[in-house]
């Protein structure tokens, strides 16, 4: 299976809606675009959890380009399609590596989102570019994580910076870039505990580790990267503006993309919050965490 044939699956709930939706819009030869239609419309685009300001947006351009006339689905489609892409468009490269000294990149979400599975998944893909890597342990409340982490690095050639259970996960942290300093290391990646947004406690202790990296190398940490589970819907728009605010995430990456997603949150925190997607988890293995691409993802949207 291709990869747009993977994302076509994973994103299968929220091509069921539009497509089922708007085909509905139009059970009569052609439709009257007046104010009706437009309401109908943003429903619709609200339930895919692309969110009310995006919705919005997309409405205000099919008013702006059919309002009055009687226009066929085709039309409609091609409109949202091309609003959704340049809604979503950005960057194409999903890593800013440093110019000089390691690429810090921390990575954050909640319980269960896939953080060990993406860091796993990621350091695949940098040793097989070439690059030294060093993994920071700092989720120290959770041995079974440290185990997981230890087991990959070994599997993957990497280097690995682990403390004791329950220690300051900011000393690990530290520990990580002296280390991956010392190697002269091409990338420092550093697992953080999963937490709630909405813990203040857990989100400061983020804080003090995002600031413990900085003051090693400068610019750091290069990227901090959000693990959303695709699964999550609009609580996902919460996570990412708290996590934000607490320590600048630099885009996300879309883990768990399967049938049962709502793919629409990502349009929502691009909209809202100027969060690049990085890259999208589409399967277990390694070769299944790809580089996001904007047009491929829409159009995978509205795949029959």
């Amino acid at each position: 299976m291709g990869f747009f044939d993977k994302i076509k699956q994973g994103l299968f709930k929220t091509a069921r809606i539009l497509n089922t939706d708007i085909r509905d819009l139009f059970k009569q030869q052609g439709r009257h675009v007046d104010d009706a239609f437009l309401e109908e419309l943003f429903e619709m685009l609200v339930k895919t959890d692309m969110g009310v300001a995006a919705s919005k947006e997309i409405v205000d351009e099919v008013r702006t380009q059919h309002r009055g006339r009687i226009v066929e689905m085709v039309e409609v489609l091609d409109v949202i399609k091309a609003k959704l892409k340049d809604l979503m468009r950005q960057p194409s490269e999903p890593i800013r590596f440093a110019e000089a000294g390691p690429t810090v990149v921390m990575v954050c979400g909640v319980n269960g989102c896939g953080k060990t599975t993406t860091i796993a998944k990621l350091t695949s893909q940098f040793v097989g570019e070439g690059k030294k890597v060093v993994l920071g342990a700092a989720d120290t409340f959770r041995a079974a994580a440290v185990e997981q982490l230890t087991v990959w690095a070994d599997r993957l050639g990497a280097e690995i910076v682990t403390g004791p259970s329950g220690s300051d996960p900011a000393s690990v942290a530290h520990k990580t870039i002296e280390k991956a300093v010392a190697l002269k290391a091409d990338v420092a990646i550093v697992d953080t505990a999963g937490r709630l947004q909405t813990q203040k406690n857990l989100m400061q202790e983020l804080e003090k580790i995002r600031r413990v990296m900085s003051k090693q190398v400068p610019a750091a940490p290069h990227e901090v990267i959000l693990v959303l589970d695709a699964t999550t819907g609009q609580n996902g728009i919460s996570q990412a503006k708290h996590f934000t605010q607490a320590v600048q995430c630099t885009g996300l990456v879309l883990a768990k993309l399967d049938g049962t997603a709502k793919g629409g949150v990502a349009v929502a925190i691009r909209k809202q919050l100027d969060l690049p997607v990085k890259y999208v988890g589409i399967g277990e293995s390694a070769a299944d965490l790809v580089v996001f691409e904007p047009e491929l993802f829409v159009d995978a949207l509205f795949a029959a």
